[in-house]
């Protein structure tokens, strides 16, 4: 099934997010997934985890993986203070669940009903016109700049560019 003409926009920057952020976790090793520039600056591998949250979250908001979970995914909830870098997954089970909450998305947007997408999105969700599918674009656009984040710390880190 097409993805909805309400949601192309987004459901393709969600898709060029993916390839992105998969390419920032490209060749890094497990301890610069959690350096930060900065002491209140978050690591690769909390924005990693947020934007799985955040993703996992839309899933069930679209109805299509009620289910959808990590047991750690409250440390990566909206204003989550860091923690204790034991307390987190292992990057390679960040890298899998990113992995997996993006197909299961992608999937999502393909079936997911013009009735689904011009409902009123749940409370304190931002949306840019009051519906789901503006909930989603909205999301697009904050997952886009967790992506820029996560693109700047791989070339603090040393490693090349995921563009260009």
């Amino acid at each position: 099934m097409p993805i909805p003409n309400e949601i192309a926009s987004a459901a393709l920057a969600f898709r060029q997010n993916s390839d992105l952020l998969t390419k920032s976790h490209a060749g890094l090793t497990d301890e610069e997934w959690l350096r930060r520039p900065g002491e209140s600056s978050n690591h690769l591998l909390w924005i990693t985890g947020h934007l799985i949250a955040v993703r996992g979250n839309l899933l069930r908001i679209l109805g299509q993986h009620p289910a959808w979970s990590r047991p750690w995914l409250p440390l990566f909830a909206r204003g989550a203070k860091l923690v204790d870098p034991s307390q987190y997954p292992s990057p390679e089970e960040i890298r899998l669940a990113w992995l997996d909450v993006s197909a299961a998305l992608a999937a999502a947007f393909e079936q997911a009903s013009p009735e689904a997408l011009s409902a009123p999105p749940p409370d304190k969700l931002p949306s840019f016109d009051g519906t789901i599918s503006g909930a989603i674009s909205f999301l697009a656009y904050h997952e886009t700049y967790h992506i820029g984040q996560a693109a700047y710390l791989r070339r603090w880190l040393g490693h090349d560019g995921v563009t260009g």
